[in-house]
């Protein structure tokens, strides 16, 4: 633990604990790109000392087709385990592919096993892909995660022919080109996390009945 984080939770103290950030590599595909963007968001996010940042690869999770609705069903141990992981964050960046004009199936697998893990918490998008970045997978999941109470800032960071803009090293060809969005994006996130970390500790999202 660092001496930052150290003061923040020292009795006494009012300086907040870190932000929460959960990375997340949202395709398992065999030799995918998908590590390569994340690593580099996840290297600039923990350059910033408010940050707890956590890279959550899904390839690590053998996730199981959606079960049904029986609430006194166990859940599976990858679930579970990924679920704790994500209940724990404050905000979600989302490492997305375009596949056919939308986002992988592995993704949307992962989404829809989670609830309140996400309600009420900032969703933001990374994508990368051939003339367009990706962005058609970042609409669609805009619309996929506001129906669990999410907010998505307007900023994406978007790699157009991603294969011309990572050299062999996973390093950014040109950074300077890239890196005023993706500090825009990362305070939009930051901005919307911190705001809704207080809301939820004044008190709960209200959901409907059953939910």
């Amino acid at each position: 633990m660092s001496d930052t984080t150290r003061a923040a939770h020292a009795p006494g103290h009012d300086t907040p604990p870190p932000l929460r950030v959960a990375v997340i590599i949202g395709s398992t595909r065999k030799d995918r790109f998908g590590p390569v963007p994340a690593r580099w968001i996840t290297g600039r996010l923990r350059s910033r000392p408010d940050l707890d940042t956590d890279l959550i690869d899904l390839a690590e999770y053998e996730m199981p087709v959606l079960g049904g609705n029986d609430p006194d069903e166990p859940l599976p141990e990858p679930v579970k385990a990924l679920g704790e992981r994500l209940q724990q964050a404050d905000a979600f960046v989302v490492v997305t592919p375009v596949y056919n004009r939308s986002y992988p199936a592995s993704l949307k697998s992962v989404v829809d096993w989670f609830h309140e893990e996400w309600a009420a918490k900032p969703v933001g998008f990374v994508s990368y892909g051939g003339m367009t970045g990706g962005v058609q997978a970042v609409e669609h999941l805009r619309a996929v995660f506001a129906e669990f109470n999410t907010v998505s800032p307007r900023e994406a960071v978007l790699f157009p022919n991603f294969w011309e803009v990572f050299d062999h090293d996973g390093r950014l060809v040109d950074t300077e080109a890239v890196a005023p969005a993706a500090d825009v994006f990362t305070d939009q996130l930051l901005w919307w996390a911190r705001a809704l970390r207080r809301a939820r500790a004044e008190s709960p999202f209200p959901v409907e009945d059953g939910q």
